[in-house]
């Protein structure tokens, strides 16, 4: 699968990863897992959809009987065993309570269990990422940067955005604190851990969702920096000039990945 492919794949995984994981943080009311969203990441695996009893099961798609298998309810328990052991462990049977063997299973699973939960989540996210093929060279860059210019090109929203995720992943970027934000506008910048413990952004990609216009700030600024803010809002409607506009932004951040590249080798 070709290296842009894996990384949206990769993208999406974490997406969804991190949208289950919020949904185990614990309110007031308690917490409801995202099944909707863990059902689609087990799609991505080879694990078989099983009903028993009130249990909704996903088993590994193997000839073994002792498989992991994850039970879809709010404590996301994974474990590694029998789906026979499973259902009697969480949904047993009066007459299956009565039995001594059973009850010392029923109330302790450490066994069988192998994560539950956010571990769960993650042990699925990681398996995932490990499976993909993330290497790249500079070609598959080049190609990224030519997508994301015929999106700017056909004023094709959704492409450039989805270059600068793509990008972004690459970089380490992420979206700016709220200070930065400005309306219909993605704003994208490099966090940089200064020496005092201040996280510093930049560069800084702003992308305007309504008139289909790029431009890139080339400078480090703090959430504390006013002016700096306000300078870069004042490049966001055109009355400052950016250090890179356009096609060019998607040149800079290439550079950047192929020099982040070289110096990790």
């Amino acid at each position: 699968m070709p290296f842009k492919q894996n990384l949206i794949n990769k993208i999406r995984m974490d997406k969804m990863a991190d949208k289950v994981l919020k949904s185990i943080v614990p309110t007031e009311s308690g917490y409801k897992v995202d099944k909707e969203t863990m059902r689609k990441i087990l799609a991505m695996f080879d694990y078989q959809k099983i009903n028993e009893r009130d249990l909704e099961l996903f088993a590994q798609d193997t000839v073994n009987n002792i498989k992991k298998i994850l039970v879809l309810d709010n404590e996301l328990a994974l474990y590694n065993t029998t789906i026979d052991d499973v259902v009697l462990r969480k949904s047993p049977t009066l007459k299956e309570m009565l039995s001594f063997h059973n009850a010392r299973k029923i109330l302790n699973d450490s066994d069988v269990l192998l994560h539950k939960k956010e571990d769960s989540v993650r042990f699925f996210q990681n398996e995932y990422i490990s499976s993909l093929d993330l290497s790249f060279n500079q070609s598959d860059i080049l190609d990224i940067e030519k997508d994301g210019r015929i999106s700017l090109e056909k004023d094709y929203t959704d492409g450039v955005t989805e270059t600068l995720e793509l990008f972004s992943e690459l970089l380490g970027c992420t979206q700016l604190p709220h200070n930065f934000t400005i309306s219909k506008h993605i704003v994208i910048g490099v966090p940089n851990k200064e020496q005092n413990g201040e996280t510093r952004y930049g560069p800084i990609v702003i992308y305007s969702t309504i008139h289909n216009t790029i431009k890139l700030f080339d400078e480090k600024i703090g959430v504390y920096e006013k002016e700096k803010i306000e300078f870069l809002q004042k490049i966001a409607y055109g009355k400052e000039k950016a250090s890179k506009e356009g096609p060019e932004v998607f040149q800079y951040l290439t550079n950047m990945v192929l020099l982040k590249n070289q110096q990790q080798l």
